[in-house]
């Protein structure tokens, strides 16, 4: 499809870092598939590296300035098909916890991810300080992602079975979050919170 590819997956990561209704939008491994990709020159991977950065950076700083504009409502509403609370009330939690490095830690954690920016905008966080840690973490984010598909890409056993290494992304991507909510199900003495 040549430049329009380009053009799509610039769409897709603004996308899922950009509005918060489409962070479940695959990142990770899209990022390790296109860097796969480019590793058998079917992509420019520089070109892929500098859009794609800039497409995340973009992203987040929509998302900062929509929980900016509409965020404090956003408390007030009810869950819906599109919006989960639970998930803006963890991101904020994590927020709290960790700070500005948040903006930086969030992009390899998927949900969070398109929920950080959010929260940021909702909270006092300057916009100056905002754009450092986005600007870091977008650049950080991409570079990885996609250099690790791209010298993973090149091994035979990679190659070979891409379907298995790709599904193995997403199960590794999605596990952080797995993992926490079992934690806050279950209080160490075998049996659940709701017991």
């Amino acid at each position: 499809m040549g430049l329009w590819t380009y053009v799509i997956l610039f769409a897709v990561v603004f996308s899922e870092t950009g509005l918060i209704f489409l962070s479940f939008l695959p990142g990770d491994s899209l990022l390790f598939i296109i860097g796969a990709l480019s590793a058998n020159d079917k992509l420019d991977l520089i070109f892929i590296m500098i859009s794609l950065s800039i497409a995340a950076i973009l992203g987040d700083t929509v998302n900062y300035h929509i929980g900016k504009f509409i965020g404090p409502k956003i408390f007030n509403k009810k869950d819906s098909k599109f919006f989960n609370m639970k998930y803006l009330v963890e991101t904020h939690d994590f927020y709290e916890k960790y700070g500005g490095k948040t903006i930086v830690i969030a992009r390899l954690i998927p949900i969070i991810r398109g929920f950080m920016p959010f929260v940021a905008g909702i909270g006092t966080m300057p916009y100056k300080r905002f754009l450092f840690y986005n600007i870091i973490g977008g650049v950080l984010w991409v570079v990885i992602v996609t250099s690790a598909g791209y010298f993973f890409g090149n091994i035979p056993i990679v190659k070979d079975n891409f379907f298995i290494v790709v599904v193995a992304i997403v199960i590794i991507s999605v596990l952080p979050v797995v993992i926490n909510e079992l934690r806050k199900n279950y209080n160490g003495n075998g049996e659940t919170k709701d017991n």
